[in-house]
């Protein structure tokens, strides 16, 4: 088997995604073995179907904030492929559009959950057993909002600035370990998490508010999850092997202003 991920075993959480399954699929390309992690059993088999041919793949279903959920999935991968490598902690939520001044605590709570409590508990059960296998990567799905503030993402970006933060501890606490803790932080991606924004940024008109939003970024373009997948499976490699506790931006030149 060749590929920058040969042998290696990962897993993705948030895989039914535009982010996820396009790492997954580039992870089965580069010769990993995968669990796809997810809430919905039919959207995880639609990623998995066209990669099952690798008979490198498998599915589990369970709620990525949820601790029992998150000792099962690790548990499953171990008892399916022996060891893990790579963890993409890339479930999130995005949460409403609105003022900081009219955000629920319930809306905001559920946000934080999600994208905060759902990556350290990755980080808290995915660690032990890639030290266990000599080591490995966790990457996390940041944002460029988790970098820069937002107006209307009172929820999201918090929760966004909140991964630089376990990005770091957890880099300093594993390193000598030998397991690397990185994140990317995507500008706006053509994918269905950003419809849901555009949406409810511009209501009935979301075509202006994707305007808006292109209109910030230097290649004034959205990428794509490819273009994503490309970074988290640099970043998952031994390419990467002296790089922890950055958070990389795939964002285009959003950041450049």
């Amino acid at each position: 088997m060749s590929g920058r991920l040969a042998g290696k075993v990962a897993i993705i959480t948030g895989a039914s995604g535009g982010i996820g399954g396009a790492a997954a699929a580039r992870f089965v390309l580069e010769g990993a073995s995968v669990m796809l992690a997810g809430r919905d059993q039919a959207r995880l088999d639609a990623v998995a179907g066209p990669l099952a041919v690798s008979g490198r793949v498998a599915t589990l279903v369970g709620d990525p904030a949820e601790e029992a959920d998150v000792e099962a999935l690790v548990a499953a991968t171990l008892a399916r492929f022996g060891r893990l490598d790579v963890l993409f902690a890339n479930a999130g939520a995005e949460g409403s559009v609105k003022p900081l001044t009219e955000i629920s605590v319930a809306e905001f709570d559920a946000v934080q959950r999600a994208n905060v409590r759902g990556p350290f508990l990755a980080i808290k059960h995915g660690a032990p057993a890639m030290i266990a296998s000599g080591g490995g990567s966790i990457v996390l799905t940041s944002s460029v909002a988790g970098l820069v503030g937002v107006a209307g993402l009172g929820a999201y970006a918090p929760s966004k600035h909140a991964m630089r933060g376990l990005v770091h501890v957890a880099a300093l606490e594993l390193g000598t370990a030998g397991v690397r803790v990185n994140a990317v932080a995507p500008a706006p991606i053509d994918n269905a998490m950003m419809a849901s924004i555009e949406a409810q940024a511009a209501p009935g008109a979301p075509e202006l508010a994707r305007a808006g939003f292109s209109a910030l970024i230097a290649m004034k373009r959205y990428g794509t999850n490819d273009e994503v997948a490309n970074v988290v499976t640099f970043l998952a490699s031994d390419e990467a092997a002296y790089v922890t506790g950055a958070t990389w931006a795939v964002d285009g030149g959003f950041l450049a202003a």
